[in-house]
């Protein structure tokens, strides 16, 4: 598998992203009690911080997506966190309201399996031309801004600042028995994947990245990912 040089910045070993998919199976993560303790309680400030100073921002943000597109400010999903279990995701909705996820389910499951037919979109996560995104949505999904009323899952504790992303209950139907090891801790708003090309890279690698984001896991790594995150979100790279 080709390397991902930024990647490898934080999962300094390349031999991560090659091992055969045996050899990344892992065990329940056991992290030092006062380090999960320090990891909660910089979720609950940064949270609280976003959310009380960027109020303004959300409002505004709201306002366009209410005055652009007919449905909710909000999208809700459930969505499947720490050891599978389900909670509400929310977002700031960037497509049509009641749309059919029919396609995105397809999309899914051919690119899981590493099948997608597309050229365009053979190594991306995320549908590049989805006919159901909103004119405001596009601008939302290219800035990271649609994310933003995840702060509220992470004050709730459904997920954390920094992990993998959570899935749909419909992708981890077609995940192999090693993909569900990346539901072994809190999901997070950014992560390893994110820093390192976002929706470029390929299934595999993705989920490669998060396990060893688990098996290296530490705050100093946290507030790596954390400090990459925002020219990532400016430049837009990999977000559609």
């Amino acid at each position: 598998m080709k390397k991902d040089a930024t990647a490898l910045k934080f999962a300094t070993s390349a031999e991560v992203l090659e091992a055969p998919a045996l050899e990344l199976r892992i065990g329940v993560p056991r992290y030092p009690s006062w380090e999960r303790a320090a990891k909660r309680g910089i979720d609950i400030a940064f949270s609280l911080a976003v959310m009380i100073l960027g109020a303004p921002a959300f409002a505004v943000l709201a306002l366009l997506v209410k005055l652009t597109s007919p449905g909710p400010v909000f999208f809700r999903q459930v969505r499947l966190g720490h050891n599978a279990q389900p909670f509400t995701f929310f977002k700031f909705r960037t497509m049509q309201h009641k749309n059919d996820d029919s396609v995105h389910r397809s999309f899914c499951e051919t690119f899981i399996q590493g099948s997608a037919e597309a050229e365009e979109e053979r190594r991306v996560f995320k549908m590049v031309k989805d006919p159901r995104v909103t004119r405001i949505g596009r601008f939302l999904r290219r800035t990271s801004l649609d994310e933003l009323p995840q702060f509220y899952n992470v004050l709730r504790g459904d997920m954390s600042l920094v992990g993998p992303r959570p899935p749909i209950s419909y992708e981890i139907e077609h995940y192999q028995e090693w993909h569900k090891d990346r539901l072994k801790i809190r999901p997070g708003l950014t992560g390893l994947w994110q820093v390192s090309g976002r929706s470029q890279v390929p299934f595999d690698e993705m989920v490669r990245l998060d396990l060893h984001y688990i098996t290296s896991w530490s705050l100093a790594l946290d507030l790596k990912i954390m400090w990459r995150t925002l020219p990532v979100m400016i430049k837009g790279d990999g977000a559609y």
